[in-house]
């Protein structure tokens, strides 16, 4: 609350990244501290003063600055930070009524799109889970949402500013009227559709070129200049009788930088676009789960063996349908399929643009977008995931359509010479390729990726140390394998296949992961005369029978304190279909054959 506006910015600019540099303990220990009474009196104040000082006390002389807003901007960025992080300054959020000042401030959404888009985030953040909140959203605060929604501008911040908000709207659905929300919903999908139809990697290519062209144009243009100086000096030094080294040309050989622009809004542009098309794939992966499970409950459900189960409640015996919770309300698949949701989503699962990574790579200022092209990537993969567990064949395509879907997959995962190494994309891939090969199965549609390939995979995601991809690929072959108990002549993939998991159960430091293993040889050796073959070949009943007291060790000893409740009641029913499925096979032992 410093009397000088200079202190106040550097201060919340400070403030602000020590918030987003420190994670969780920063922002709690400024909460401790009080932290949030002078942030909030700062936003009532800047709000009150952004109407008052249009166009200038406070803009400095010569600079196109508005202290006011630059203010506001840092402050709403420390704001966002705090609120992701703590639920008492949530609290203080809601209580304060800090939500009037926050949209006063997207009011100027029109003049200062970077303050805009800080406002949404910061939106987007106070809005998610927070139902004490919903109250104060009233018409008006509605409508200012809404014009920046149809706002026509179509640089690629304003696109970012649009999703955002299409985003925070999405959070505050319970606040729509029901014969509105139809409508809203697909509002907010052609907002991300807009969005994700943008090709990055064109952009990319034609944003470098600009900005190579505004660099070479301002070059030449310094450089006409100082001729021009250099004119005029001569002209003066024949009239003084004296010489002299024009100022302009010394300036540029001891420094450069004066010729480098003052902000890469090229850059930013692209930066906005990826953020864009990040966040959208994000708020789909939310929509497609109708019972709006934290992140890490989401987390847990996309990426381990809690999915099976998840998967097979959510189907109707006999009919094969989706029903809840794992499904999508009447609103948002229609919309999804009006936007063609889905086939945005796939075009951004593709490898980024050669030519787009090959500029990054030589432009060190571009090369974060390296990191955002396959963040993209890895979420439209997630998307994917989602999207197949919780939508019909007929919204999917057809049985055509899943096929080259998993051509699709296949290619991504085997197209290089080696298997991909990178974590978060193994994980997303994985994922995607679980739940297609689920949803093929249970619908009897034909598997087109080979046992080699297949198997290849799993050898190699067996050595993640990332456990959901272990569980993953643990899960995949599970899957592909109950399909090949069904067919003719397969008890040697199946021996192979049977092999991989009991080692995988056995030698696994992972209980989660070892009971997804188990699971998968319950599924794979359940029925089926070649299953029966290849079980007696691989004596899985006695080695089964040898493990099965190692197993409740196990669960004994590490269970508490190292996996959560959930986890625990899943390792549990291993354990009990363990012993069911031990029992299984002795009286198929007893059968004459």
């Amino acid at each position: 609350m410093d009397h000088s506006l200079a202190v106040r910015e550097t201060a919340a600019g400070a403030l602000r990244n020590l918030s987003a540099c420190g994670g969780f303990d920063v922002c709690d220990d400024m909460v401790t501290n009080d932290i949030m009474t002078p942030l909030v009196a700062l936003l009532k104040e800047c709000s009150t003063g952004l109407d008052a000082n249009q166009l200038s006390p406070k803009k400095c002389r010569g600079m196109n600055k508005n202290y006011i807003e630059d203010i506001a901007n840092e402050a709403i960025n420390l704001l966002w930070n705090i609120c992701e992080c703590n639920n008492t300054a949530l609290y203080i959020f809601n209580k304060e009524g800090c939500l009037e000042a926050v949209l006063h401030y997207m009011k100027k959404f029109a003049t200062n799109v970077d303050l805009a888009i800080s406002v949404a985030n910061c939106l987007q953040a106070v809005t998610e889970d927070n139902p004490d909140l919903l109250s104060s959203f009233d018409a008006s605060a509605q409508q200012v949402l809404e014009t920046v929604m149809l706002c026509p501008e179509s640089t690629m911040k304003h696109i970012l500013l649009r999703t955002l908000i299409a985003g925070t709207i999405w959070n505050i659905k319970d606040t729509i009227p029901p014969g509105s929300l139809g409508s809203t919903v697909n509002a907010i999908l052609k907002i991300f559709s807009e969005s994700l139809a943008i090709d990055a990697g064109e952009t990319i290519i034609h944003m470098n070129e600009a900005e190579k062209n505004r660099l070479k144009f301002a070059v030449e243009a310094e450089a006409e200049e100082n001729m021009n100086d250099i004119t005029e000096n001569c002209v003066l030094s024949e009239d003084d009788n004296m010489e002299e080294i024009p100022k302009g040309k010394l300036r540029r050989e001891n420094d450069v930088s004066d010729l480098l622009p003052s902000d890469k809004w090229e850059l930013k542009e692209v930066t906005a676009l990826l953020t864009a098309q990040q966040t959208a794939l994000e708020i789909i992966v939310n929509m497609c789960c109708s019972e709006d499970p934290s992140d890490d409950e989401w987390e847990e459900l996309s990426s381990s063996d809690e999915s099976d189960l998840f998967m097979e409640n959510s189907y109707n015996e006999g009919s094969g349908l989706l029903l809840s919770p794992l499904c999508l309300s009447d609103e948002v698949n229609s919309a999804f399929l009006n936007n063609l949701i889905p086939k945005k989503i796939l075009e951004k699962t593709a490898f980024p643009n050669s030519v787009a990574l090959d500029i990054c790579m030589h432009n060190p200022s571009w090369k974060p977008l390296i990191k955002k092209l396959n963040t993209v990537q890895c979420r439209a993969l997630t998307c994917l995931q989602s999207i197949l567990l919780v939508s019909d064949l007929d919204c999917l395509g057809g049985a055509s359509a899943l096929q080259s879907l998993a051509q699709h997959l296949s290619q991504l995962i085997f197209s290089k010479t080696e298997l991909p190494t990178d974590t978060e994309f193994l994980e997303a891939v994985t994922s995607a390729l679980r739940a297609l090969l689920q949803t093929m199965a249970s619908k009897n549609i034909s598997q087109c990726m080979s046992p080699e390939q297949l198997l290849a995979l799993c050898e190699a995601g067996i050595q993640s140390s990332n456990a959901s991809v272990r569980v993953n690929v643990v899960s995949i072959l599970g899957i592909f394998g109950s399909v090949l108990a069904k067919g003719q002549d397969t008890a040697e993939t199946l021996k192979m296949i049977g092999k991989f998991l009991l080692e995988v159960a056995m030698k696994e430091s992972s209980l989660v992961v070892a009971g997804e293993a188990l699971d998968a040889l319950f599924d794979v050796f359940a029925d089926g005369k070649e299953a029966e073959k290849a079980a007696l070949q691989i004596k899985l009943l006695p080695t089964l029978k040898e493990f099965q007291p190692v197993f409740r060790m196990r669960m004994r000893k590490e269970g508490k304190g190292q996996y959560s409740t959930d986890q625990l009641c899943v390792l549990d029913n291993v354990k009990m279909n363990l012993r069911r499925f031990i029992a299984y096979q002795e009286t198929l032992g007893k059968t004459p054959t």
